[in-house]
């Protein structure tokens, strides 16, 4: 997916009354946090209410579409938030664990018929990661330094907040093809 530069500039979709499940990773836990902490201020700010977001902390990314499957077989959940890092190492390791990550997290979305969100980052280093995963767009320290990139830099990518806007417009789409085929 390229960058959509102007994506803050559209009007936020709101959806007040979803209940949202998101699921992040703990290896990576400053990023995944972070991803997860911004996905939660915009989906308040989209209208859901604080008491309807369940947080469920796993150990790593392969952990993720098991919990994330469950969550949408509940029923009691709209949509799924998944937030995981996995690096670039020095074998293949990284390529298996994201593929099945992927395969597990989009399986778990059709088969439950409930939108799953991927934000489980893929990079190659350290500083990529945080350049993608630490919100800044809406942060009041504009500037701070977060490891060796500034919030100013992050601001090109906020993928919490981003993948929180996109199970919002999912579900609104969702909501439109209801209505179309009553």
């Amino acid at each position: 997916m390229g960058l959509d530069t102007k994506r803050w500039e559209r009007p936020r979709a709101e959806r007040p009354g979803s209940v949202i499940g998101i699921v992040v990773a703990d290896f990576h836990a400053e990023l995944t946090g972070a991803m997860a902490d911004s996905a939660e201020r915009e989906l308040i700010e989209a209208g859901v209410d604080e008491d309807d977001i369940l947080r469920v902390h796993v150990p790593g990314a392969f952990e993720i579409p098991i919990v994330a499957s469950r969550l949408a077989e509940s029923g009691e959940v709209d949509a799924v938030l998944c937030f995981g890092l996995v690096l670039k190492g020095e074998t293949d390791h990284d390529r298996h664990v994201a593929e099945g990550c992927v395969q597990g997290i989009m399986r778990a979305s059709l088969e439950s018929g409930v939108p799953i969100h991927f934000g489980v980052l893929t990079c190659a280093t350290m500083e990529q990661a945080r350049a993608r995963a630490l919100p800044s767009a809406h942060e009041e320290h504009e500037g701070a330094m977060i490891g060796d990139v500034t919030r100013a830099d992050a601001r090109r990518e906020d993928k919490g907040r981003e993948v929180a806007r996109a199970a919002i417009e999912t579900l609104l789409a969702l909501d439109e093809v209801l209505e179309l085929t009553k």
